[in-house]
């Protein structure tokens, strides 16, 4: 059975850097570390941007969910504004002198897919999902009863 966890962010700057650390924090816990973490971390700083400087609208926040499933890991940023689909995101190609533009390539690049879904009863789901599997857990011996000794 699927776990998932979320978290609303207010529409603020700040808000990409807790984004991040909710994401690897919930990765953490579910085992997921190292590379696909860091992975996903990345996607989900450019989709929480994204979402904060053209999905939120005024007085309204984001919404950040990520999904553990058998062998992926779902993660979906949830907005406010429009969802027509000429106002969906979508991969640019931005010139080498462009200072914006490339998030959503770089979501494309490193996730196994992604897309775009309306939300009710406003505003879009930009999602994207991760093959990632748990790294195997040490496990650590019980510990030995402690022996008591009688008194005398």
């Amino acid at each position: 059975m699927p776990e998932t966890l979320h978290k609303y962010f207010a529409a603020q700057r700040p808000s990409v850097g807790l984004a991040r650390q909710f994401v690897l924090t919930t990765l953490s816990s579910w085992g997921i570390t190292g590379d696909p973490a860091e992975d996903i971390r990345l996607c989900a700083s450019e989709l929480v941007s994204n979402a904060l400087v053209h999905g939120t609208r005024r007085g309204h926040g984001f919404l950040v969910r990520l999904t553990a499933e058998v062998d992926c890991v779902r993660l979906e940023v949830h907005d406010s504004r429009d969802p027509a689909p000429a106002r969906h995101p979508r991969v640019r190609h931005a010139a080498d002198t462009d200072t914006t533009g490339r998030g959503l390539r770089i979501v494309d690049s490193l996730a196994d897919g992604w897309g775009v879904e309306d939300r009710d009863p406003y505003g879009k789901i930009v999602w994207s999902r991760f093959k990632a599997v748990p790294e195997p857990q040490p496990v650590r011996p019980a510990p030995a009863p402690a022996r008591v000794t009688p008194r005398r």
